[in-house]
């Protein structure tokens, strides 16, 4: 809560009366003196009553101590002279609390060690009125409503910079796994670099690893639970969801069929799964697999994994050669009216995914044996290609990939066919 909408408490008086004032100033002067033993209480105080400031104490005590006679100081300071040290005792807790922050200290803790300070001022001031000045003892209590108001002033102050501290390093953290994970995706991150990176992502620099590529699946689309164990590090670039998956002993196809059935659920998402490699230096190379493979997933949506797509991702990882392919072994057919085109080319895929089946691929077409015969023997004729010789089998394979993937256009003229 910003300071200035700190209000005193329901039955707190806005200020003590002058005589009550000089009591409370009369009474710190001497603190001032006595500021090493102070110290010494509230350092045993917090070492045995906080573990947080106890794990310190035992291995750096020099500068918790050096903190706590500064605040005490600067809050006795203020005490004495509020006008000319308030500002600076606002500043000392304010920086308190920021690099408690940093340094990962529970905010509680914190806290505690302020109201711990401020009821070890409170106790020195009644000591130093009580035994010096025990006719003043009655206005002690007017003195309690304003100290208190203080320590819950520097307790707020304390609080505000802590969690503006943690805001700020909790976004930098997060903008520096964001800038580790781009690197390693793009393959932009130097070997130097490598260990930083497993550390900041929390990533086994030389694990395991494969990288999903995902789009579609409408605005908004949920990232997939992966199976087990399986982490993964998200990041988005170019409307592309990347995400470089932990696999440990899980095999990439477990991946797949845990992601195609994610998938079936989610009309329109693609997923495009790398191979697996090994460490994080190669994450780079498999985030460029993964788009491939994303390249050839179905338009409606599914999970393609690279292994069980080679032949495909062949071509469409060189498109411009992949369309000379198509143009050189399917021009003849490509140049046909688009509806004895279309049927000729599902024809022939169709027959190609049933293992030269012209049976099941009749039944997938619905459509009789004879048909289907008869279909593939004008593809033959029309490509110059024989569906029994197996390299006109690889040939006209790999160009229905490339004629697939490839971008839409016009049909260019035919090009001469094989003999």
């Amino acid at each position: 809560m910003p300071a200035h909408l700190v209000r005193p408490r329901p039955h707190a008086r806005v200020g003590a009366g002058s005589d009550a004032v000089a009591v409370l100033r009369r009474a710190a002067r001497p603190l001032l003196g006595q500021l090493p033993a102070l110290t010494d209480r509230l350092t045993a105080q917090l070492h045995e009553q906080e573990p947080a400031y106890r794990a310190v104490l035992e291995t750096d005590p020099g500068d918790v101590r050096a903190e706590i006679q500064r605040s005490l100081r600067h809050s006795i300071a203020s005490l004495l002279d509020p006008a000319r040290n308030r500002d600076a005792a606002r500043a000392c807790s304010a920086r308190i609390g920021a690099d408690r922050a940093a340094r990962g200290f529970p905010l509680d803790a914190v806290s505690h060690a302020f109201r711990l300070g401020g009821a070890l001022v409170w106790q020195a001031l009644v000591d130093e009125v009580t035994l010096r000045h025990p006719e003043d003892a009655h206005l002690l209590v007017h003195l309690a409503v304003d100290v208190w108001n203080f320590v819950d002033e520097h307790c707020t102050h304390v609080a505000a910079s802590y969690r503006r501290a943690e805001h700020e390093l909790t976004w930098r953290r997060e903008n520096r796994r964001r800038l580790m994970a781009a690197a390693l995706l793009d393959g932009a991150i130097r070997i130097a670099d490598l260990p930083d990176a497993a550390t900041a992502l929390d990533l086994p620099e030389g694990g395991r690893y494969a990288v999903l590529a995902m789009v579609g699946g409408g605005r908004g689309a949920p990232r997939p639970t992966l199976p087990g164990a399986v982490r993964a590090v998200w990041h988005t670039a170019a409307g592309t969801e990347r995400a470089i998956v932990d696999l440990g002993r899980l095999d990439t196809s477990q991946l797949a069929a845990e992601l195609r059935e994610f998938c079936h659920h989610k009309p329109g998402l693609r997923v495009g799964i790398s191979p697996a490699v090994e460490g994080l230096a190669a994450v780079g190379g498999a985030r460029r697999l993964a788009e491939t493979a994303l390249r050839i997933c179905p338009e409606g949506g599914g999970t393609v994994l690279l292994d069980e797509q080679l032949p495909a991702a062949l071509v469409a990882a060189a498109p411009a050669l992949g369309r000379i392919l198509a143009d050189r072994v399917l021009g003849p057919l490509l140049a046909l009216p688009p509806a004895d085109r279309t049927l000729l080319l599902d024809t022939l895929t169709a027959w190609l995914d049933c293992d030269g089946s012209a049976q099941r691929a009749a039944t997938r077409l619905y459509c009789h044996r004879n048909t289907v015969l008869n279909r593939l023997r004008r593809c033959e004729q029309l490509t110059g290609r024989s569906l029994a010789r197996p390299a006109d089998l690889v040939e006209l394979g790999l160009a229905l990939h490339a004629h697939r993937f490839a971008p839409e256009r016009p049909p260019t003229a035919p090009a001469p066919s094989s003999p």
